[in-house]
């Protein structure tokens, strides 16, 4: 009930959510709160706010729950069948085109399981978004996440043929200061090249944030774009682009499976499970 409270920020909410009357949830609430001698929450008008002793107790209480859950679940099932509803992470690019297709074989693999799978280019706190784990893209920041290495993502530096015909070939990074670029928004207008990094300036008329805008720019002949392989394979095979300075690419990009930290034997067993299944598969693809 309390943590119901603390993930919708008012009692009404929590009520509906666990369909119960707002006075039992109110009344267990102030029962809770009474029996430790605590404020766990703030009270307004309309808002709920927990106080800092009432988050440092939820974040406990979260803990033991999994683990409970994890007992329950390894109890009962007798029969070794996984069940449950498991929620994951991945980027809006990413996830559609590697991440799902996995999962979906996952799911066929395990009739009792529900999944959903979260799309979001922003670093969602897994706590927050209820996430039982993401499959993450680039250098992580020190944090409190347990993290799975799965190996590195290649880049790719490509141009469209009708582009290479008009302007010619470049042979080395030096020689994109003489092109026009795709680029992104926030870029500094450098792309690190080799296992040295070594910066090349560059500069270009169409700048997004988009990947997929920057991608279907450099298809339409706009300049040469760098980016993750797995991004434009599709495209290269068509023969709608040509990946060039082939040897010259940027180091490879870390891609790792990150879950928070619990207990040894606090992850349910179906979500170990999920986590085997993705990295057997993934690191056994040419991504």
């Amino acid at each position: 009930m309390f943590l119901a409270v603390i993930d919708e920020g008012s009692l009404t909410s929590a009520a509906t959510r666990l369909a119960r009357s707002l006075q039992s949830v109110s009344r267990s609430l102030a029962r809770l709160e009474d029996d430790l001698g605590v404020e766990l929450v703030s009270r307004t008008t309309r808002r709920l706010h927990p106080t800092q002793a009432g988050l440092e107790f939820a974040g406990r209480i979260r803990l033991a729950l999994t683990t409970i859950d994890a007992a329950r679940e390894d109890l009962l099932a007798s029969d070794r069948r996984l069940a449950g509803t498991i929620r994951v992470g991945a980027s809006s690019l990413f996830g559609p085109e590697y991440v799902a297709p996995v999962l979906g074989q996952f799911l066929t693999r395990n009739p009792d399981i529900d999944l959903e799978l979260v799309l979001s280019d922003e670093r969602v706190d897994l706590v927050a978004g209820k996430l039982d784990f993401a499959v993450r893209i680039g250098n992580l920041p020190d944090s409190n996440l347990r993290i799975r290495r799965l190996g590195g993502l290649s880049w790719a530096v490509f141009a469209s043929p009708a582009y290479l015909a008009a302007y010619g070939r470049p042979e080395h990074p030096r020689d994109l200061s003489g092109h026009a670029c795709v680029l992104r928004a926030s870029d500094d207008d450098r792309w690190a090249f080799g296992d040295k990094r070594r910066r090349i300036e560059v500069d270009g008329r169409f700048r997004s944030e988009s990947a997929a805008a920057r991608n279907a720019a450099v298809a339409s002949g706009f300049g040469i774009g760098l980016a993750p392989l797995w991004q434009v394979r599709r495209l290269i095979d068509q023969g709608i682009v040509e990946q060039i300075l082939v040897g010259h690419e940027p180091p490879p990009i870390p891609l790792q499976i990150v879950w928070p930290k619990r207990g040894a034997d606090a992850m349910p067993r179906r979500v170990r499970a999920a986590i085997e299944f993705l990295v057997a598969r993934l690191s056994a693809q040419r991504i």
